[in-house]
């Protein structure tokens, strides 16, 4: 019996996290092939998505939840921050880097959030530096250079406008890791996630209205590719990446989760055909085994 719940936990994740890399990929479609800007992107996915996750946790899990966390001042103020600068903050970032550059290069900087988060604890001298903290920025600095460069300090693999949001996407899923931390001690996942994508989502919505686009850019095969955004690269990837730790510990969870970045960069480069050069590949490798070397990596800090 624990050995089929283990075999649950693995399926999930390792389906959660290859929606999530796929997921970049097709909204990189609907930027290019279907003119869909950005912020409508997110605004709508936030709200469709956010409101499903509430849905599940209503149908499947300790629904009175949904409204507990509202019923504390201080719990629902950290709430919206969290929905406002965490969740939105990280989505936007991310699809205007993949928007301005590809998923691949967007998805590997976003990855280097750990990094960030380190720097912090380092400067608010929450841990001490070793030689293991070393090894990860020269990992993460190497795999940066190696990516954006090719290997060549004449050319850009990306535009800088990419860069710049694809390194404050890693900056905010940082703050997004660590800020939620005191709200996923006390309440499910699903819900403090849930209302994260639906306050981020409405909060976007005075500037990115998703009742506002042209409805020509709407064509069957667009609207495939958002359903599947909304749906499987959002709502199910978190989902089943949340229920995936019922059976398998963090640590085991992280190191599947580093099948996005993978996904994302093979999707980019044999679907929508994205020049990669080897010096690319191997800045990305680079990133793969810091992302690795950070869940292996046992300590407290």
């Amino acid at each position: 019996m624990e050995q089929n719940t283990r075999k649950r936990g693995l399926l999930l994740v390792i389906i959660g996290a290859s929606l999530w890399g796929i997921g970049g990929t097709v909204s990189q479609k609907l930027f290019q092939q279907f003119s869909i800007e950005a912020g409508w992107l997110v605004s709508t996915r936030l709200c469709i998505a956010g409101l499903l996750l509430l849905v599940i946790q209503f149908i499947f899990k300790n629904k009175s939840q949904i409204l507990d966390v509202w019923k504390n001042k201080s719990t629902a103020i950290h709430l919206i921050i969290f929905g406002l600068f965490g969740m939105l903050a990280v989505q936007y970032t991310y699809m205007a880097s993949i928007q301005h550059g590809n998923a691949a290069v967007a998805t590997l900087l976003q990855y280097l959030s750990p990094v960030f988060i380190m720097l912090y604890l380092l400067i608010r001298r929450k841990t001490t530096f070793a030689a293991v903290d070393l090894l990860m920025i020269v990992l993460a600095l190497v795999g940066c250079f190696l990516l954006l460069t090719n290997g060549s300090l004449s050319t850009l693999s990306v535009s800088n406008t990419a860069i710049f949001w694809g390194i404050l996407s890693g900056v905010s899923a940082a703050f997004y890791t660590l800020y939620g931390a005191y709200l996923l001690k006390q309440f499910d996942s699903l819900v403090i996630v849930g209302w994260a994508m639906v306050i981020g989502g409405i909060g976007f919505s005075f500037i990115h209205p998703p009742w506002k686009i042209e409805t020509s850019l709407l064509t069957g095969e667009a609207l495939l590719y958002l359903a599947f955004v909304i749906l499987f690269g959002t709502m199910i990837a978190f989902w089943f990446y949340i229920e995936s730790l019922q059976s398998l510990s963090p640590k085991e969870t992280s190191l599947f989760g580093s099948l996005e970045p993978l996904l994302a960069v093979l999707t980019t480069v044999f679907w929508l055909h994205e020049p990669f050069g080897l010096f690319q590949w191997i800045g990305t490798l680079c990133i793969i085994v810091l992302v690795l070397f950070l869940s292996l990596n046992k300590r407290k800090s």
